[in-house]
């Protein structure tokens, strides 16, 4: 028993927010035919008379109200999964319901009828433990004035009913009022339960919407960019081609300076594409701070900052920036946390250290993904490292960064002037070769 709940426990902490209070919310919707069964049939069971035939009868009506919460709960299941358009709305639990509950209201006219069933109480209270699961079930599958309309109808019959039987007009007035109470109750109660569900689910579409959006943004941003950038340049380089081309069939010298230019603008426009790529590819760190508090903020994390950084080169600061992007995902995906701390400080040996701490733990940890893995290989570019660890007793999980604060990258840096260089010696063999060709022609 003790391992069962336990295992419980586990699962109900490794589900999201939203899925928690969905299952919370269907749970106690479910409960509340048993919550008003519970409530009403020992006061009927009270009031009826001790002979036997009588509580024969009142026993068949207890019955008969157990089984209508029976089949009201998966009427109420299947009422809901219909309101979020998840189901197609089943009419079997309605019409069982419906008549369990006129089978019942039956049994009560007879007890009245033979003046067995007591007082006012008890009558009412034993209609007011199947009202709110009848009309609970019906009124999530019809629009709430037909429900509403038909709760006041059906109540106004039984208490025509009752009245025939021989109740008096002060029991029938409390007869009303109980029904009514329960008829508005068993309506809205589930609606409102079911329309809170829909509603969170809703929040949590816009929001993966709202990330999916942010990334085509940026993709927009950066071909925009890149266009702006080669639009000319490829063009230009297109028609000198074309140019070089046409000069050297013809024997022209001039082909060799149209190459030339050709190269020239290759290299430019190698550099303007390295530069968007730097600057898509770097995270300031000020701007991804200021982006994860914005962020765990608005998903109900308690984000605080503590910055006394020291001035650090601009590689370090980005690669800090990248730890904080990444640290923040997965605080929002992969733990339920109340709290995140960020602290930015100096540490030993002239280094930069960032550590970021939030709550919420899961039992066990997430598999998979390598954005650690992108993070470590990024800062020991850096000369950097990168822990994570789960401290299970104080329920934290820290993610620590540490980079030395002048940032250089000397193999970064050798192999971009190598490249530069492939790419200058590639086009000169190129301009060689053109060259060449128009001078044997000649």
């Amino acid at each position: 028993m003790i391992r069962w709940g336990r295992q419980k426990r586990r699962s109900w902490r490794q589900r999201s927010k939203l899925e928690q209070v969905e299952v919370s919310t269907r749970w106690m919707l479910l409960l509340t035919p048993w919550i008003y069964f519970v409530s009403g049939m020992p006061q009927f069971l009270i009031q009826v008379t001790s002979a036997p035939r009588p509580k024969a009868l009142a026993g068949a009506v207890v019955v008969l109200g157990f089984v209508q919460c029976v089949v009201a709960v998966r009427g109420l299941r299947q009422g809901v999964d219909h309101y979020l358009g998840k189901a197609e709305a089943r009419r079997g639990p309605l019409a069982i319901v419906a008549g369990v509950f006129a089978l019942s209201t039956t049994l009560v006219t007879v007890l009245i009828a033979h003046g067995w069933a007591g007082d006012t109480v008890g009558p009412a209270m034993a209609l007011f433990a199947g009202v709110p699961g009848l009309t609970g079930v019906y009124g999530l599958t019809v629009p709430w004035r037909r429900s509403a309309a038909v709760t006041a109808a059906g109540s106004a019959l039984v208490a025509g009913v009752f009245a025939a039987a021989g109740m008096a007009w002060p029991s029938l007035l409390g007869t009303l009022f109980v029904l009514g109470i329960g008829g508005v109750t068993g309506i809205f109660t589930p609606r409102c339960s079911a329309w809170y569900i829909a509603v969170m689910q809703e929040l949590d579409e816009a929001k993966e919407a709202q990330s999916r959006l942010a990334v085509a943004e940026e993709r927009l941003r950066f071909s925009r960019d890149l266009h702006d950038v080669m639009g000319r340049n490829l063009s230009v380089i297109a028609l000198k081609s074309e140019l070089a081309t046409q000069l050297a069939r013809r024997g022209a010298e001039t082909a060799v300076e149209q190459m030339r230019e050709v190269q020239e603008l290759a290299r430019q426009s190698q550099t303007e594409v390295r530069a968007v790529v730097r600057g898509y590819r770097e995270a300031g760190l000020e701007t991804e701070l200021a982006g994860a508090r914005s962020v765990l903020r608005a998903a109900g994390v308690d984000c605080r900052i503590e910055s006394a950084g020291p001035e650090m080169a601009r590689e370090v600061q980005s690669a800090l920036g990248w730890v904080v992007r990444e640290g923040a995902t997965n605080v929002l995906r992969h733990a339920e946390a109340s709290r995140c701390t960020v602290r930015l400080g100096a540490g030993a040996r002239g280094s930069a250290v960032l550590v970021m701490e939030n709550d919420g733990l899961r039992p066990e940890a997430s598999q998979g993904g390598s954005g650690l893995t992108g993070l470590r290989e990024r800062l020991a570019a850096l000369d950097g490292t990168l822990t994570a660890e789960r401290d299970e007793s104080a329920q934290l999980y820290r993610l620590r960064a540490e980079i030395p604060l002048d940032g250089r990258r000397p193999s970064a840096a050798s192999a971009e002037r190598e490249a530069e260089r492939a790419v200058g010696g590639v086009a000169g063999a190129g301009a060689s070769a053109v060259a060449g060709e128009g001078e044997g022609r000649e």
